[in-house]
Order: structure tokens, then C-alpha cells, then sequence
């Protein structure tokens, strides 16, 4: 696919994760006087900071890959998918990149809100423990009893735990689980303070490494090889915006689709968009995560034979079925209804 090069330059400035809502505000105003006249404006809020795993947005940005359909796209760091999905309910952003499980589990929490699925990025789920070999974890589930675990309270991962360890059959009495700030949960495992820590699998991996640790001392626990049958993240999108604006949202997808092929063709070149973006980013990292994450959870054998975006209707159920296995519903329909392919692309316009 050719690459259209961006008319300006984009809005957002480099900037470290503890700078927010301030910083992007004042991007904004900087960058609105550069906006080309009648866009489509959509506010885009991600679950967690600039990093590899968000570049394919990026790229979406900084190549035009909005502009040509129409869209003046803000893309805002966060911090969670729930409060990511919280910011699009408030009517704060109109769209939004975070996991679906938790838009499941929102829409059943807050009936009156009306938040869709329109685009699954991670059709295999980046959900895992991170573990050292020299600290006693191996690949078997069973080997983290008896040990201690580290967890950002927000994490996605540690959402899934419960789900986890009941289809392992992991007795957590003898496990000593800690709370954690992300800043220092890797620091800590790799430190040895830690024994394994919940974490989004390839990205914490590839951060391990950084740090120091052996490749061969990080053991890899995807809960998607014990059991595990839920999607990752996905694009979501306010109710009121995709009913007011379809055409708009169409585009976001349709852009967000060639960002990921940039990202698939040149995933050195899309980590370079999160490096000017985050100061505390290293390209060489960013690239190596990007590059994973591509190859374990995006573009998976089912998304190579069927295309990238949408679901399987006998997967979904199964999904349902093992999300209750951390709590059961209010309105089990209601919260299941959480996808929409009404937005995605002709299968054959999205195959890889």
C-alpha cells in the first residue's frame, strides 16, 4: 500500500506518560489553526501510554492516513481500559483503543450507556504472568503457588485472574500477591523482588530484556495457551457518535486498518512515531514489542484466513460463557451485544 505523506505535521507533542490531559489540550489549541477545514473531529483515547503496541494509530496520524478520509484524529494516552471507556460514556473522547472484555463487563455494569466494539486489533489476547526461572516459575500454571505476584491494580491481566486460575485449577491461598505501580513492577521483577507479575505478555517481555534479564530466565505465561478463549483489544466507539457519525466512523477503521499494514511492513519505522511521542521510549524496544505483538496477537492464523476486525459468532459465546467465570451478569444478552461489523471493511479489503 502506498504511503501518503501527512500534508502537516501531527498535533501531538513528545511528551512522557504523566503528562495528560494538559499537554494534549494545549496540542490541540497549537495545532488547530493546521486542521483542515470541515474534518470530522474524534477525540481518541488509548488504554495505556505511547508505546509499540499503539504505534499503528500513530502511523495512521502521521501519514494522512486520517486526513484522506475525512478525520481530524486527537489521540490522547490513558491509563486502563476502564478509564478509557469511562472518558467515552462521560462523552469526554468519541472513540477509543482498550480491551473488549472490559467493555463487556462496563456495558453490563452501566445499562444506560452504549459503547460498541467496531474493530478487534488483538484477536489473540496479550493477557499473561511474567515470570523468572531462577525464581522458581516454569511454563505449568501450578508453579506459581507458593510464590509472589505483582500487579498494577488497572491492569488487564490481573482482570483476568480470576478466570484464570479456575480454569488451572491454582489454589492463590499460597500465593502472596502484591499490589504495584506500573512504573516499578518491572524494575521489581526484574530485580528478583518479584517472582512473576501480571502484564500485557510481549510487551513486558521485551521490557524484561531491556532491563537486563536473560532471555532464557523469563518464562512467558500466555493465558491464551491455558484456557483462555477471549479477544484482546479492540477499537470502541461511543453509541451517540457512531449513530450520528457512521461515515466517520467507517474511515477511523478503514485508516486504523493501513496504520496496522505500515506497522506490519515497517514496524521500525512505526516505533520511530513512539519515540517522538515518549521521551522514556527506546526505539529498538518499541520495535521489538511492535513486532511481537503483530505476530502473536494481531495477525493470527484465524485473522489470516478470515481478515482483521471481526469475530467469530462461536468464539463470542464461548467468551461470554468464560467471563462468567469471574462473575455473572445482570443482562448477559445485553452486555454480550458489545461488538458491531456493521463498520469493518469488506473481508477481502482486510486480509494480510
Amino acid at each position: 500500500m502506498p504511503i501518503v505523506p501527512s500534508p502537516r505535521p501531527p498535533v501531538l507533542c513528545r511528551r512522557g506518560f504523566g503528562q495528560l490531559a494538559v499537554v494534549a489540550a494545549a496540542a490541540c489549541v497549537a495545532g488547530g489553526a493546521a486542521r483542515a477545514q470541515g474534518n470530522t473531529a474524534i477525540r481518541f483515547a488509548l488504554d495505556r501510554r505511547f508505546d509499540g503496541l499503539t504505534a499503528p494509530f500513530l502511523a495512521a496520524q502521521d501519514k494522512g492516513y486520517f486526513g484522506a478520509e475525512g478525520l481530524d484524529v486527537t489521540i490522547e494516552p490513558g491509563n486502563g481500559s476502564r478509564a478509557m471507556l469511562q472518558r467515552l460514556a462521560t462523552g469526554a473522547q468519541d472513540a477509543g483503543f482498550g480491551d473488549v472484555n472490559a467493555l463487556i463487563r462496563f456495558r453490563d455494569e452501566n445499562p444506560s450507556t452504549d459503547l460498541k466494539a467496531v474493530m478487534i486489533i488483538h484477536d489473540r489476547p496479550g493477557f499473561a504472568l511474567i515470570g523468572r526461572k531462577s525464581r522458581g516459575i516454569t511454563a505449568e500454571p501450578a508453579s506459581l503457588e507458593g510464590r509472589k505476584l505483582g500487579t498494577a491494580s488497572t491492569d488487564a491481566s490481573f482482570a483476568q485472574w480470576p478466570i484464570f486460575k479456575s480454569l488451572n485449577k491454582i489454589d492463590d491461598s499460597k500465593i502472596k500477591l502484591e499490589i504495584v505501580g506500573l512504573p516499578v513492577r518491572e524494575p521489581m521483577l526484574a530485580s528478583g523482588e518479584l517472582d512473576a507479575a501480571f502484564g500485557f505478555g510481549t510487551s513486558t517481555y521485551v521490557s524484561l530484556k531491556g532491563r537486563g534479564v536473560p532471555a532464557e530466565d523469563i518464562v512467558l505465561m500466555e493465558m491464551a495457551d491455558h484456557g483462555l478463549v477471549l479477544y484482546g483489544s479492540a477499537v470502541i466507539v461511543a453509541g451517540k457518535f457512531a449513530a450520528s457519525k457512521p461515515d466517520a466512523v467507517r474511515g477511523l477503521v478503514r485508516a486504523v486498518m493501513r496504520g496496522i499494514r505500515d506497522a506490519v511492513a515497517n514496524p521500525g519505522a512505526s516505533a520511530q512515531l513512539v519515540v517522538r511521542r515518549n521521551e522514556d521510549a527506546q526505539l529498538e524496544i518499541e520495535r521489538e514489542k511492535l513486532g511481537m505483538v503483530i505476530e502473536r496477537n494481531v495477525l493470527t492464523p484465524y485473522v489470516r484466513a478470515h481478515g482483521l476486525g471481526g469475530i467469530d459468532s462461536e468464539r463470542w459465546s464461548r467468551v461470554l460463557d468464560q467471563l462468567t467465570l469471574a462473575g455473572s451478569f445482570r443482562d448477559k444478552a445485553r452486555a454480550g451485544d458489545a461488538f458491531s461489523d456493521a463498520f469493518l471493511p469488506p473481508a477481502g479489503e482486510r486480509m494480510f
